[in-house]
């Protein structure tokens, strides 16, 4: 079955580069099928060889072998992914400033960030993963999202609902063009 493997930090601000060609070289080496990546932010589709979890930790080890860094590694399958999407609690002014963020953990205590600025922005833990929406958009946010995300103890990865979709039309077979 095919999943999204999502990449946490990487391509940003010049620092963890892992170039997608690579990646999907790697991915295939690991024993994946269905190849694929969406832009250049860490965004892997495959069919793992086995479990996709551990497949997830090869991949974690075998870029921090390869690439010099350790980056995290959190898996959806469709199904997940779709759910998550669908469960996001606010309104979508605009999919580019509302944000699905798959966290490597379900146990996370709300309470453990209360203290966190959020100004006009919104988050919301539904699951095992965080929903923000960007007042401003995220160039102008209010919300550290890493702060909250030391908070709650957990690691995540932030994705827009553009990318998100994105995904979901590439876990579904459709046509994607990058933007």
């Amino acid at each position: 079955m095919t999943h999204v493997f999502l990449f946490r930090a990487v391509n940003v601000g010049g620092t963890a580069k892992l170039p997608m060609a690579e990646l999907r070289a790697l991915a295939t080496e690991l024993g994946a099928t269905d190849v694929q990546t969406y832009i250049a932010s860490g965004n892997l589709i495959a069919a793992p060889p086995g479990d996709p979890l551990a497949f997830a930790r090869d991949l974690e080890n075998q870029v921090e072998t390869r690439f010099g860094f350790r980056r995290e590694v959190i898996v959806r399958d469709a199904a997940a992914l779709r759910a998550a999407r669908d469960a996001h609690p606010f309104v979508i002014v605009d999919p580019a400033f509302s944000y699905l963020v798959p966290l490597a953990s379900a146990h996370v205590d709300p309470t453990a960030a209360a203290e966190v600025p959020s100004g006009d922005d919104d988050w919301a833990l539904v699951g095992s993963d965080l929903h923000v929406r960007y007042a401003h958009g995220a160039g102008r946010a209010e919300l550290d999202l890493a702060r909250l995300l030391r908070a709650l103890g957990v690691v995540g990865t932030a994705r827009n609902l553009r990318t998100v979709d994105a995904l979901l039309a590439l876990l579904d077979r459709q046509p994607v063009t990058e933007p």
